[in-house]
């Protein structure tokens, strides 16, 4: 039964290896693909040195929780957290883009709040009143809500 073990040993590390990456690609996220890789070296080491009494199965057991955590901090540190580039941060936000630009407002600003055309759209703007044609500078952005100076 012994020599059953020592032989089958590395085939179940392969199995349960094998089975972890291919829930890996069913279950979506990068949960199992690092201890699925840490099964499948435990197997190949337990098929190039055998079940030596240095390496029998509560070492196996270590050397795969081990080599999973290794695993994970590496893939951690290789994929690492995906944050927006700092050269462009307001990539989708439209509103932020625009400020520090000029325009010339098509309705006066009345009360506070008036409306500018850029580009393909209107956007309401709030600042002091001023009249229609005026070059203001857009300051900041609050939604939809432009921010907007007397441009000198």
């Amino acid at each position: 039964m012994s020599a059953l073990l020592d032989t089958a040993a590395p085939y179940a590390w392969w199995i349960v290896g094998l089975a972890l990456l291919l829930l890996e690609v069913v279950i979506p996220g990068v949960y199992l693909l690092f201890p699925g890789i840490a099964a499948l070296i435990v197997g190949a080491v337990v098929l190039i040195v055998g079940e030596i009494s240095w390496f029998a199965w509560e070492q196996q057991v270590l050397a795969f929780v081990v080599l999973s955590t290794v695993a994970v901090v590496a893939g951690r540190q290789w994929y690492g957290p995906k944050t927006v580039g700092k050269d462009r941060p307001q990539l989708n936000n439209r509103a932020d883009r625009l400020v520090g630009r000029v325009a010339v407002l098509s309705e006066p600003i009345v009360g506070g709040s008036g409306k500018v055309a850029i580009e393909d759209g209107w956007w309401l703007v709030d600042g002091p009143d001023l009249p229609a044609g005026t070059r203001v500078r857009i300051t900041a952005a609050s939604g939809s809500v432009l921010t907007v100076i007397r441009e000198p």
